[in-house]
């Protein structure tokens, strides 16, 4: 495990490093998630493996630190990000980022685009979402204050919610870290996520589960060069839930292009 001091208080992100060739590529997990946990499978597959990989924890979550003072908007998860890879030596990576990753993955390629050659994002927020108390996720977790979820409830009413698998990862967050995350992710950016994305001149890739059915705005996104791509028999959890569709799937969005 390697780490990096990522606030002036010397708050650290932390991340499990594979060995390999550059450029790298940088795994990024989503909101109450650890990227060790949701990617080592598919970044060791032979499609994918051999080149110098970081599955790394956005500040607030997994093996990173979590402090209370840190906003945790989008903006600052990607500038604190930046700052790891800046301080792990990385450049123009391929960033394999899901669900608020890719939402973070999106800002750091518009912020830092020195440190992003390309982007895949999974599932990844591109629009605001709506705050609608007992639903699952940012949803949900954003529609209380801070101080109902933090010490009046509503962090408990999450973890029966969501399920043993997504506990067992979401347990490790901070609860300020957990619920700023969420509140800044159904907010979204000015200008939005989708309008980044849209306007980023790097290789793109977005995948998404066939079941739900056809991706709002794709047509745009194809028009702009992004690649959207349908992956069967998964849900959001794409890596985990058909790891052998996603490796197939960003392997070959990864692949070099004449």
């Amino acid at each position: 495990m390697r780490s990096a001091a990522v606030t002036p208080e010397g708050d650290r992100i932390r991340w499990v490093e594979l060995p390999g060739q550059e450029p790298p590529r940088v795994y990024v997990h989503g909101l109450g998630a650890t990227s060790p946990a949701y990617f080592t499978e598919v970044a060791v597959d032979p499609r994918l493996a051999g080149r110098r990989s970081l599955l790394i924890d956005l500040l607030g979550h997994g093996l990173s630190d979590r402090p209370a003072h840190f906003d945790y908007t989008l903006e600052s998860h990607a500038d604190a990000l930046a700052d790891a890879l800046t301080a792990a030596g990385v450049s123009a990576a391929e960033v394999i980022a899901h669900s608020m990753g890719g939402s973070v993955a999106v800002v750091l390629a518009s912020r830092h685009p020195h440190l992003v050659s390309g982007l895949v994002l999974i599932d990844a927020n591109l629009d605001p979402v709506p705050r609608t108390p007992g639903s699952s996720g940012s949803s949900g977790i954003a529609a209380c204050s801070e101080a109902e979820f933090v010490t009046g409830g509503g962090w408990e009413e999450v973890r029966d919610r969501v399920g043993p698998h997504w506990w067992s990862t979401m347990r490790l967050a901070g609860r300020e870290a957990l619920y700023r995350s969420a509140f800044h992710l159904t907010r979204g950016t000015t200008p939005t996520l989708r309008e980044l994305l849209l306007d980023l001149k790097i290789p793109r890739t977005f995948l998404f589960p066939e079941s739900d059915g056809p991706l709002p705005g794709a047509d745009a996104l194809t028009e702009a060069g992004v690649s959207v791509v349908a992956l069967p028999d998964c849900g959001h959890n794409i890596m985990l839930d058909n790891p052998e569709a996603f490796t197939a799937a960003t392997a070959a969005a990864l692949a070099p292009h004449d």
